[in-house]
């Protein structure tokens, strides 16, 4: 998994995989979501990221027992 935040485009995209993208749905306005040619999830983009994420430069990682 990787998380990148463009500050000029002000744009946070999580990819979840190295798949390739075959389709992309607005969930939400400014939420998109990407998909592999077999429907799982492969990324997740946030337009606007500032007004939605209140610290898009930072994050937690935390992993369950």
């Amino acid at each position: 998994m990787k998380i990148k935040y463009d500050k000029d485009s002000d744009i946070l995209y999580i990819s979840l995989s190295d798949a390739k993208i075959e389709e992309s749905d607005e969930e939400k306005p400014g939420l998109i979501f990407d998909y592999d040619e077999e429907g799982s999830i492969v990324g997740i983009e946030v337009l606007n990221a500032s007004k939605k994420i209140p610290q898009p430069l930072k994050f937690e990682y935390e992993v369950a027992d």
